[in-house]
């Protein structure tokens, strides 16, 4: 097949236009195009008076060589990239050896025990949380009652953090293997629509993500795998002989001990008592920066208009999104949306006590009133909180504490309007043009008793910039919402080429709490590197791999994932 890439169209195209536009580009006769299908599709909104779509393209032609040396001087005709994804081993059939255990089943640890099942090798995952379902009633009885369970809410239990976000599937990372496409179409396997495997923005939306892990999870254990739910590690066995360290085993919540030698730690970015744990035990960990703010509110209309002019509302454009920076002079920080969640809400995201944070989180739909989006400020350990490797979490922990007293120490939010915050005014009395969606509520006051004051200085700076790029979005009425400090983990567990701890063997780091990742697809794209790196020392240090294993897997149809 030949790839097109850069194809554009108009919005209101028809399929004879694309198939007249594929045998343009080609430079070829419509007899000669023999099928095509459609890879990815996004859009250019640049010009909002004249939008388009672009696609890219594989086509399959009836004499690919004279179409490329026709095409040699188009860099947007190329040959088709293998994207079929192939196991690097396989254990073999009757293989009773070491069961590797996945700590964590958010998307990080979903992908690397859906591959270590389908490579035969049967893990165990641990998760302190409760199942999805179990899970989600716990999650709407904070946003709903202000009732906060500790090991089950929107950070801790099965589909770990991603499950109550917008669902977003796209990621910056390098991939030239192509697993973010093995990830696409395991998920498509387990009911996520097939659109996004071609959309360039892709994304589920939380109730799809609820039974799309409940499905991964069926596979799992249909292929031999095994769940520990409302089960914590409390503690690492690790072992030193010869003066090299190894994991041995694993204490669990209620007394047991688990033997294990290949364990990843896929534990998210919320789960601090585990970082404290693996650094009492000598485990590498360093303090690494992440962001700290708001999220920020506009009414889903606002941003449709200002991205989409005249075509706000296409049914094929769907809600609008923006991504925004902006490097402020005054404190020399970069203020930058994250996360942004088109036609949702903003959500009560603590996992403890007395503390408030936020998050947000969309539908498959995106059909909710509001936008909403991540507003920070990037911070480093080593001027913003030193004092060693968790310093970091002693920093989120004073800054959540402080919002829960200022929204009133009920799980409300603190928030300031807009206009307030550039004034430096504490905001009070009704809400205006733009009403905030957080549960339990939103307590009008002043950002100022639990944010630094040089996010707010930089949040000054950006917002009439950001209002300049996209108009209304420094609106006075505009809510700000506090606080988001869980933009990303604020440690790193070092890790090697093999992808062990660097001083503790056994030990695979993985995901977002590790300090690799960042979302759902690029958190379950490392938990298949870690997953692959794993089987690869398990085989070789057991039972050799099957031969013929480099290929497609053949242990069932769950298991063979183009990618």
């Amino acid at each position: 097949m030949l790839r097109l890439s850069e194809l554009k169209l108009p919005l209101d195209h028809s399929g004879e236009d694309l198939d007249r536009a594929v045998c343009e580009r080609l430079q070829i006769e419509p007899s000669e195009l023999v099928r095509y299908a459609v890879v990815r599709r996004g859009n250019d909104a640049r010009r909002k008076s004249a939008i388009k779509l672009v696609y890219a393209i594989d086509a399959t032609v009836s004499d690919e060589p004279s179409v490329l040396a026709r095409n040699a001087g188009d860099p947007h005709v190329r040959p088709s990239p293998d994207t079929s994804y192939r196991f690097p081993v396989m254990a073999p059939a009757d293989w009773n050896g070491p069961r590797p255990v996945v700590i964590g089943a958010g998307p990080c640890g979903l992908l690397a025990a859906l591959i270590l099942a389908q490579m035969g090798l049967k893990p165990i995952i641990i998760e302190r949380g409760k199942a999805v379902r179990e899970r989600t009633k716990d999650t709407w009885a904070l946003w709903r009652r202000s009732v906060l369970t500790p090991e089950s809410n929107v950070q801790f239990g099965e589909g770990g953090a991603g499950t109550f976000s917008d669902g977003k599937l796209y990621s910056r990372i390098k991939d030239p293997r192509h697993l973010g496409r093995k990830v696409l179409v395991e998920f498509v396997k387990a009911g996520a629509p097939d659109d996004i495997l071609t959309e360039a923005h892709p994304h589920i939306g939380t109730f799809r993500l609820v039974t799309m892990v409940m499905s991964i999870r069926e596979t799992i254990e249909r292929l031999g795998g095994e769940y520990r739910f409302q089960t914590r590690v409390e503690d690492f066995e690790v072992e030193e002989r010869d003066g090299e360290r190894r994991i041995t085993g694993l204490h669990l919540s209620g007394g047991a001990f688990l033997p294990a030698r290949h364990v990843v730690v896929a534990v998210g970015h919320s789960a601090r008592d585990t970082f404290h744990v693996l650094h009492d035990r000598g485990v590498h960990i360093e303090a690494k920066p992440f962001a700290i703010g708001v999220r920020i509110e506009h009414p889903q209309s606002w941003i449709d208009k200002a991205r989409y002019g005249a075509f706000a509302g296409n049914d094929i454009l769907g809600a609008a999104a923006y991504a925004l920076s902006h490097q402020a002079k005054s404190t020399g920080r970069t203020v930058y949306s994250f996360c942004m969640c088109p036609g949702g809400r903003v959500v009560a995201a603590t996992s403890e006590e007395g503390r408030v944070v936020t998050n947000g989180m969309s539908q498959y739909s995106r059909a909710e009133f509001n936008a909403n989006s991540g507003l920070v400020v990037d911070i480093d350990p080593s001027r913003d909180y030193p004092g060693g490797p968790l310093a970091g979490i002693a920093f989120q922990r004073k800054w959540e504490s402080l919002a829960f007293t200022a929204g009133g120490a009920d799980y409300k939010a603190p928030g300031q309007k807009l206009s307030d915050v550039l004034a430096g005014r504490p905001s009070s009395g009704d809400f205006g043009a733009v009403v905030p969606s957080y549960q339990p509520g939103v307590k009008l006051t002043d950002l100022a008793q639990c944010l630094p004051d040089y996010v707010l200085q930089s949040f000054r700076e950006a917002l009439p910039v950001f209002g300049r790029q996209v108009p209304g979005y420094d609106h006075p009425d505009v809510i700000l919402t506090g606080v988001e400090t869980r933009t990303s983990s604020p440690i790193r567990m070092r890790r090697g080429a093999d992808f062990q701890s660097i001083n503790t063997r056994g030990l695979y780091p993985a995901g977002e709490g590790a300090g690799y990742a960042g979302g759902i697809l690029s958190a379950a794209v490392d938990g298949i590197k870690v997953a692959e790196a794993l089987a690869m020392d398990l085989l070789r240090g057991g039972d050799a791999a099957t031969p013929g294993a480099v290929g497609p897997s053949t242990v069932g149809p769950s298991a063979v994932g183009e990618a």
